[in-house]
């Protein structure tokens, strides 16, 4: 009877890890294509830099504020924009998401002064507020805890393969662009990359699923599985429909120290990426592009590699420090490589780890909050985190003016991977090792 219970227990493993094939196979290549054009979109202004502060008598300071200035958008609307996103649903909610920002990304070529940057860099903040948010909060719909992880990673792939295809994308418009119609390279570039985000916009209203009950392409036995396996998800989770509740509960803050840590180097690497290249010998912005693309790649074999791993042995912790660790040890000697070779390998050693980090923290606080606590703690981590993308931008910038060198900047950044990796090892393991 044992044997025969032992066989029945796999037959339904493995017709249900069929089942989230299938769910995965459906809804993750349009969010994860959405992700691609909405980091594209966020830090194609690094690349930018190259010819639009020369043209337009941008700092370095100038610079660092404006790139950073959209996460105070960000912050101001992200919490809002996730509840809503519950509330209406995810199919309207994100096209109305990439609709807007893919006019507002547009509008960065007609900018001329430093103020229409700030202004801009908000707004599209502001627009975008609620897109990773609501895609985290959209995944835990569909996927239970223990699923989660290799889920946030293929979702999060989008941000280096941004890298992958933006970069030399970017480059080779502005280069090749330069002139054309009496346009800049970089307005031409801003204009282009914005209308993938206008189509998918529409697609996302035509093919997105607000949740399990409304999926045409699953019958009744499909979707009582997928509601009896989230249903069980939610047991000795955190459930309150009250954000001073959220904002009271100290785990709520706890994760966003460690994710703004994180964030801190997430920036750091994307958004100055492309200069710390040129800062090694390498000239013509094509070129810059195609070996910006090398880190990327290897930041997304490092983020399935480690998400894969965490969800086989259940263990959240250790699996998130380890790429802190990778990312600390790639600041600190690529902010001192002259040597183009050795820049890049350290620079792959930052990006892998810096951009696995985020796919393997959201498994923390998605273990221990639901329905629409998890709405509005998962914005507001978000939400405060991502002020680390104001702060890392304009502090690395100032830096680089005062001193004229990256590697202060660096080194700063790497002590933030430091101290969200001991902050992740001070969370009690019961509370999230799902």
């Amino acid at each position: 009877m044992s044997v025969v219970a032992g066989d029945a227990g796999v037959a339904v493993a493995k017709s249900e890890d069929g089942l989230y094939r299938k769910v995965a196979f459906r809804i993750m290549p349009l969010l994860i294509l959405g992700y691609i054009i909405a980091y594209l979109d966020r830090v194609n202004v690094g690349f930018a830099k190259l010819q639009m502060s020369q043209d337009l008598g941008f700092s370095e300071t100038v610079f660092g504020l404006g790139a950073g200035i959209f996460f105070l958008g960000y912050f101001f609307f992200e919490v809002p924009s996730n509840i809503l996103l519950h509330r209406v649903g995810a199919r309207m909610w994100i096209a109305r998401i990439m609709i807007t920002w893919g006019i507002l990304s547009a509008c960065f070529a007609f900018v001329e002064t430093a103020w229409q940057f700030y202004l801009l860099r908000f707004l599209l903040g502001v627009a975008e507020a609620g897109f990773y948010p609501g895609v985290i909060l959209y995944l835990t719909y569909w996927f239970p805890s223990h699923r989660r992880a290799k889920m946030f990673a293929l979702f999060q792939a989008g941000s280096p393969m941004a890298g992958i295809l933006g970069n030399p994308i970017s480059g080779a418009i502005m280069q090749y662009t330069h002139g054309t119609g009496g346009w800049h390279g970089w307005q031409w570039m801003f204009v282009l990359e914005a209308i993938p985000a206008l189509v998918l916009g529409v697609v996302v209203l035509l093919y997105l699923d607000n949740r399990v009950s409304e999926a045409k392409w699953l019958n009744d036995e499909e979707k009582a599985v997928l509601k009896r396996n989230i249903e069980a998800d939610q047991v000795g989770k955190t459930e309150s429909h009250s954000f001073t509740q959220i904002i009271k509960d100290p785990r709520v803050w706890v994760m966003c120290l460690i994710y703004f840590s994180f964030v801190m180097g997430q920036y750091g690497i994307t958004l100055w990426m492309p200069t710390l290249i040129r800062a090694s010998g390498v000239e013509g912005n094509f070129n810059i592009g195609l070996l910006s693309a090398i880190p990327f790649l290897c930041a997304i074999v490092a983020m399935v590699a480690f998400s894969r791993s965490a969800d086989k042995h259940r263990e959240r912790r250790w699996h998130l420090v380890m790429p802190a660790m990778l990312g600390t040890v790639g600041f600190i000697v690529a902010a001192t490589a002259t040597n183009t070779t050795i820049a890049i390998i350290f620079l792959s050693f930052a990006a892998a780890g810096v951009l696995a980090c985020a796919p393997l923290f959201w498994s923390l606080p998605t273990a221990i909050l639901a329905g629409g606590s998890a709405a509005a703690g998962i914005a507001m981590i978000n939400s405060v985190a991502n002020l680390a993308g104001f702060a890392s931008p304009y502090m690395v910038g100032a830096l680089r003016d005062m001193t004229g060198s990256s590697e202060i900047g660096m080194y700063v950044l790497a002590g933030f991977l430091v101290l969200g990796a001991i902050v992740t090892l001070m969370v009690p393991k019961k509370l999230v090792n799902r």
